[in-house]
């Protein structure tokens, strides 16, 4: 009896002290800060709890983006806009098209079907179920109409119910997917799973511009990994608007042509900067326990798979690596080895120099004159049926580089960009 009120009292002399609580303040109910609430999802008796649905913003910015990819698609190449004494609306009475083609046919269902998708996604949480499906494809059928509308007075475009008809059939299907594939990525799933425990709570937005890098490499470029070529579009606008051919290459270079070994030189530039740029964007939404080199490497193979395979579909098949010159081998070197320290650095430090580096890149890929071998290569870029894709990847090789700024210099994106 003694020995047990003995090793209770030592015991006691061991625990830390705790001074005496109130009544009140013994029945007050612990404080749980949202931050625990939303990481905790098993209760006292080890039950899983579901947790409260939230919006994504990765949907939402895709399908911004996407809608964005559709609208330029829609109305490449913006020349020519005439009034040819038709109403907008007046392809939706005309008899359907006596020419057309199954690949016309599943190229608008397929175009489409992404955007049915995102539609249902960016709706979640609030609207679900059959009501997303039926709102994501009257906003579908409501974009396919003014895009067709508006084709009316452009004269390289014919607007067409058949596309009306085929765009919306995609919509509804993308829709459907959407709806039946929610619970993989927008609810609990594996794929969530690994996305919290990689990637940042708030790298929504950058998985989204990491994303279209890639997909960015697609349309031809004078120097690999050389986006946001601004002469040849810019160009193309003022002769339109001023009704006479204007060259801002000319005139910007003076007419100035390089030397082999300076082409050579300034494609390892442009590669270098492009590539750090690329990959140090998204060294910055990693966490610190996630695989980072396994990530890169995938990164990257995946950007050089799609750049091959579309120089296979629009140049020709034994052409799929002809990207892959000995300034750009000479630039990928350069790039990797800069990567190799820069990845240890802090992310302050890594948000500063991936965007020295693409602004560096956009300034030397508008500075350089068109390499002459680019130029009779770009000859053979067969456009014909993926005329519609083809404006669409060139927007988006334009564009890219200043997406990825506006992520790098944002002040929401670099106060999530604290250490981790």
């Amino acid at each position: 009896m003694q020995a047990t009120k003995k090793s209770g009292t030592l015991a006691s002399m061991d625990a830390p002290h705790r001074p005496p609580q109130s009544p009140q303040s013994a029945i007050q109910p612990a404080t749980v800060t949202p931050a625990a609430a939303a990481t905790s999802t098993t209760g006292v008796t080890g039950a899983r709890v579901p947790s409260k649905p939230v919006a994504s913003s990765f949907a939402r910015v895709s399908l911004l983006m996407y809608t964005l990819l559709i609208v330029y698609a829609s109305w490449y190449p913006f020349a020519g806009w005439r009034d040819m004494g038709l109403q907008p609306w007046d392809y939706l009475w005309a008899r359907l098209p006596y020419y057309w083609t199954g690949f016309d046919l599943w190229t608008n269902i397929v175009g489409y079907a992404p955007f049915g998708a995102f539609t249902v996604f960016a709706l979640y949480p609030r609207i679900r179920s059959y009501w997303a499906v039926i709102l994501s494809t009257m906003a579908g059928i409501s974009l396919s109409v003014v895009m067709e509308g508006v084709q009316t007075y452009l004269p390289t475009r014919i607007p067409s119910n058949l596309d009306l008809i085929t765009n919306s059939c995609g919509t509804l299907l993308g829709a459907l997917l959407g709806a039946w594939t929610g619970r993989y990525f927008l609810r609990e799933s594996r794929l969530l799973e690994l996305r919290r425990r990689w990637f940042s709570r708030e790298a929504s937005r950058g998985l989204v511009v990491i994303g279209l890098w890639p997909l960015a490499l697609i349309y031809p470029q004078n120097h690999l990994f050389g986006l946001g070529h601004l002469v040849p579009p810019l160009s193309s606008l003022l002769s339109d608007l001023l009704d006479t051919p204007i060259d801002l290459a000319t005139w910007w270079t003076n007419s100035a042509q390089l030397t082999a070994e300076q082409y050579w030189l300034a494609e390892i530039i442009v590669t270098a900067c492009g590539l750090t740029g690329a990959i140090l964007t998204m060294l910055l939404l990693l966490r610190k326990q996630a695989p980072r080199n396994a990530l890169t490497a995938f990164y990257l193979l995946a950007a050089v798979f799609i750049k091959s395979l579309a120089c296979a579909l629009f140049f020709a098949p034994e052409n799929a690596f002809v990207w892959f010159t000995p300034g750009a081998a000479g630039g990928m070197i350069i790039g990797g080895l800069m990567l190799a320290g820069l990845s240890f650095a802090p992310p302050t430090a890594q948000r500063r120099i991936a965007g020295l580096a693409l602004i560096f890149s956009l300034l030397a890929t508008n500075a350089v004159p068109a390499n002459p071998y680019f130029v009779s290569t770009l000859q053979t870029w067969v456009q014909g049926k993926f005329l519609n894709f083809d404006g669409a990847a060139q927007f988006l090789s334009v564009l890219w580089p200043f997406l990825a700024l506006w992520f790098l210099y944002h002040p929401v994106h670099r106060k999530a960009a604290a250490p981790k």
